[in-house]
């Protein structure tokens, strides 16, 4: 199906009220190559600028840099983590293999 096609098809089930006005900016987007633009959004951009701390650390700087990423606190990371490491030990899975495979962000104590 050629790319004037699919446009058509989407327009044609907008009008329907098949799909919402963002469903619809989304679905165009996609197809118009904007996709990448259009899904990550602020979690993506989060994800991808995801570093560990030199500064803000107890042990790896995990929570540091995921409270730099994301606008909550360190503390409230570090709570998480502890609660989750009580509940079946998975907060330290966790908290390890993001030590592990997160980059620091060059920075030292």
């Amino acid at each position: 199906m050629a790319l004037a096609d699919e446009l058509a098809s989407l327009a044609d089930l907008h009008a329907k009220g098949s799909l919402s006005d963002e469903e619809f900016a989304r679905a165009k987007a996609r197809l118009l190559g904007g996709a990448d633009a259009a899904s990550t959004g602020a979690a993506g951009e989060a994800l991808n600028t995801l570093r560990r701390t030199g500064g803000d650390r107890w042990l790896g700087g995990v929570c540091g840099g995921l409270a730099r990423s994301t606008g909550l606190e360190a503390w409230a990371w570090r709570l998480m983590f502890t609660a989750l490491f009580l509940f079946a030990g998975a907060g330290l899975l966790v908290y390890l293999l993001l030590w592990i495979f997160v980059p620091g962000d060059g920075q030292s104590r």
